[in-house]
């Protein structure tokens, strides 16, 4: 079943392709006969009842220097599109928000994934604390007294933006440490939202898992060990992946969240444990295909159009 599929992402000459998770899915699509079209967010306009997108055709290889070849653009209605993959990444701004309600409006006769209602109620920090008994505590404020208050009570805390990404402005704030006053200054000097404060889960120094679901279903995980001297394991700022399997707890999480996902539309999630702790869901653009492939795990890009190819004969 050859399906049209128009892909919503970053400038594709500057992914890395052997870590790209959109790039995996571009090629699992061709692979399978699927057309492709390229197009950035914002390419993406809402005329009179109608989702255009400046777009152009796409073919990839997975060939280092030379991976894309792209066609003339020309405005192509999305609604004439089998498929859209949502794939750029955050920052979870006005801007993300806006091409949610945009593609609302052509979900879900063209699907998009992930379901784009659903992507912008479930901003990955804020998604997690609908399931109780998973987060290590947690607090979400602007107040300060409240801050301090969570701090003298758990003494070793982490400090995070509430819509960030990749690790970017994730302090840790140790018992003692007499910073907690200007850091709380900076983020009332760069962000407008509320600071997202949990208390810090040591097990973090044994790897914060990623654990990736299609369609509610596990579908494979890799642990990623922050460096010495690092409190964040993103791969960016020097985390190292390493092969795993899932614990009980792990299982169990997972099995509390599947109903909800599929419920949602979330056909492709990412979620992130460390120790016995959920901390949050993945659902703008995860990743890490190529990293569960690479330790012996499975082909997530093809489970994926499995899951796709399936709700669109549905």
């Amino acid at each position: 079943m050859a399906l049209s599929v128009a892909i919503q992402m970053d400038p594709i000459e500057r992914i890395d392709i052997g870590g790209d998770s959109t790039f995996a899915l571009a090629l699992e699509a061709q692979a399978r006969g699927h057309s492709l079209l390229y197009y950035g967010p914002r390419d993406l306009t809402f005329r009179d009842g109608r989702v255009t997108a400046r777009a152009r055709p796409l073919s990839v290889r997975n060939t280092r220097g030379d991976h894309f070849t792209l066609g003339e653009s020309s405005v192509v209605d999305l609604a004439t599109q089998d498929v859209v993959l949502m794939r750029q990444d955050p920052p979870f701004d006005m801007a993300y928000i806006t091409a949610t309600h945009i593609l609302e409006r052509i979900h879900p006769k063209t699907l998009v994934v992930n379901d784009p209602a659903h992507v912008r109620n479930a901003p990955e920090k804020l998604f997690v604390t609908e399931f109780k008994g998973l987060m290590p505590p947690t607090l979400i404020t602007s107040d300060r007294a409240e801050i301090n208050a969570f701090r003298a009570e758990h003494r070793d805390i982490i400090l995070k933006p509430l819509y960030g990404n990749g690790g970017a402005g994730v302090f840790r704030v140790k018992d003692g440490d007499e910073n907690l006053g200007s850091m709380l200054e900076m983020f009332t000097t760069f962000y407008r939202e509320p600071i997202i404060v949990q208390r810090y889960v040591p097990e973090v120094r044994k790897g914060d898992k990623r654990i990736i679901l299609v369609d509610g279903e596990v579908a494979g995980a890799i642990n990623r060990v922050p460096a010495e001297g690092e409190a964040r394991s993103n791969m960016h700022v020097g985390g190292k992946a390493e092969a795993t399997t899932l614990t009980a707890r792990e299982k169990d999480i997972c099995a509390v969240l599947a109903p909800e996902l599929k419920r949602r539309g979330l056909i492709f999630t990412g979620i992130d444990v460390i120790g016995d702790y959920l901390t949050e869901i993945n659902v703008t653009s995860p990743t890490g295909i190529w990293e569960v492939k690479r330790f012996g795990g499975a082909d997530i890009a093809a489970l994926l159009w499995d899951a796709i190819e399936k709700r669109r004969k549905g």
